[in-house]
């Protein structure tokens, strides 16, 4: 079902909301997720790893951003690469997307059950996680002003709630305690410790992963030319304090090893520092809920305009770009990725890649996303710098092409070592993308409609 007049969504949000969807979209990343890379890397060789992602994220937001003001489509990386590329490229960068942002709920998902699970031993995890896309997914459903507006209120809380958390545990920290077995178990750095450095990218991406989902909203922000500069500048250099505060305040109050695996480290942190009837433990549990909702909330309004775009491209079925006729929101690819999430969450029952828990193979498959989806942006970026000089660019990439090059790079090193250290999580991800770019390329009509012609 394709329409013969584009399918527009309203423009609504300011520059604020686009800060709450930026930071919100990540936040979740300083919860939880991160910590799995201790047991990779240790402390020191995590550090290392996480001060090389913050830089590629730094580079790589501040060249995006020239593409998001310049191409302000709810595609956000398929509109630029299918501008640069062409359908082949367009798909692949659209794909990639899709997999980041399908995969990364259903693992936060399941951290909101850990955290509630805490407070309330008798509940399942897995019944909360298919709670929280039920209510949601008809959040995001109800409209995009009323979701970007609790979108920010929860941001703000969760922003606070982690300020608090380091504050409390301050007083325990002890740089002795971060430090030992710092490299990999080791005291000492080795070269041992490299493939440690290497292996926990994933991890270290986590803490930013989803960022670049402000893209998907920019059909729908006032100004855009304006407001997302502002959103994305301030919104990486918050995520990037917050990181690595958490990080540090954590592995120093006590036994890291102790959370390196686990999906709250943070109450679990705040526990061995105030003990298990503080109202400071119970605080974290219930407010550090917010920065989990901010983060689902805000990716699932990410992959519903993903769906959305890709539809009205002609990439995805033509249902998919129907708006809700009052809310003038894409409710039926808003329910169809819950759908896929919620079967992502059962899936531990019958499927197991490579010894990891559920949420470790789910967050590798999102950032191999992720990884593509930078490479793809960085690469057209270059592309339309060349094949359009004359695009209007309200805001041009600083240092170029020092700064996107340096992201590109990263990137292509990043998705190297994931490959080497995920090789089972690569396979399922290449033949994921493989499919849906050869069937919907093949399948699609020859006339492009919507944005993919703009």
């Amino acid at each position: 079902m394709q329409t013969d007049h584009p399918v527009h969504l309203a423009k609504k949000l300011n520059a604020f909301h686009l800060w709450g969807i930026a930071v919100g979209l990540v936040i979740s990343g300083e919860y939880f997720g991160w910590s799995y890379g201790w047991a990779q890397a240790g402390t020191f060789g995590f550090l290392v790893t996480t001060i090389l992602v913050a830089a590629m994220y730094v580079a790589f937001i501040f060249s995006f951003t020239e593409l998001t003001t310049a191409i302000p489509q709810a595609g956000g990386p398929f509109a630029y690469s299918y501008r640069a590329f062409g359908p082949v490229g367009g798909a692949i960068a659209g794909f990639a997307t899709l997999i980041e942002f399908l995969f990364a709920p259903p693992a936060i998902a399941l951290a909101i059950g850990a955290y509630l699970n805490v407070q309330f031993p008798a509940l399942d995890p897995k019944l909360i996680a298919v709670g929280a896309y039920c209510v949601f997914v008809l959040l995001n459903i109800v409209g995009v002003t009323i979701a970007a507006t609790f979108e920010l209120f929860v941001t703000i809380l969760a922003v606070g709630e982690l300020l608090v958390f380091m504050g409390v545990v301050a007083p325990a920290f002890s740089w002795s305690q971060f430090a030992a077995g710092g490299w990999a178990g080791e005291t000492q750095f080795s070269l041992a410790a490299i493939g440690g450095i290497f292996a926990a990218i994933p991890f270290a991406i986590w803490f930013f992963l989803a960022i670049e989902g402000v893209a998907m909203a920019a059909e729908e922000a006032r100004e855009p030319r304006r407001t997302i500069p502002i959103a994305y500048i301030a919104g990486v250099l918050t995520l990037t304090v917050l990181a690595f505060g958490v990080m540090m305040f954590a592995g120093g109050s006590g036994d890291w090893t102790a959370l390196a695996n686990l999906n709250d480290p943070l109450p679990q942190a705040m526990k061995r520092v105030v003990g298990t009837s503080s109202g400071w433990l119970h605080m974290l549990v219930w407010l550090g809920l917010f920065g989990l909702i901010a983060s689902f909330h805000g990716i699932i309004m990410g992959y519903a305009r993903q769906i959305f775009a890709l539809s009205r491209a002609g990439f995805l079925p033509g249902l998919f770009q129907a708006l809700h006729p009052r809310f003038r929101t894409p409710h039926i690819a808003t329910i169809a990725g819950g759908l896929v999430g919620v079967a992502a969450i059962y899936s531990d029952a019958f499927i197991s890649i490579a010894g990891q828990s559920l949420t470790a193979s789910i967050v590798t498959l999102s950032v191999f996303g992720a990884i593509v989806m930078y490479l793809m942006s960085m690469a057209a970026l270059f592309r339309l710098r060349a094949k359009e000089p004359a695009l209007d660019r309200p805001y041009r990439a600083p240092l170029y092409p020092l700064a996107p090059g340096f992201a590109f790079v990263m990137a292509a090193v990043a998705l190297a070592a994931m490959i080497w250290y995920n090789f089972a999580i690569f396979l399922l991800f290449g033949g994921i993308i493989g499919v849906a770019v050869a069937v919907t390329v093949s399948r699609r009509r020859s006339r492009p409609t919507g944005e993919a012609a703009a």
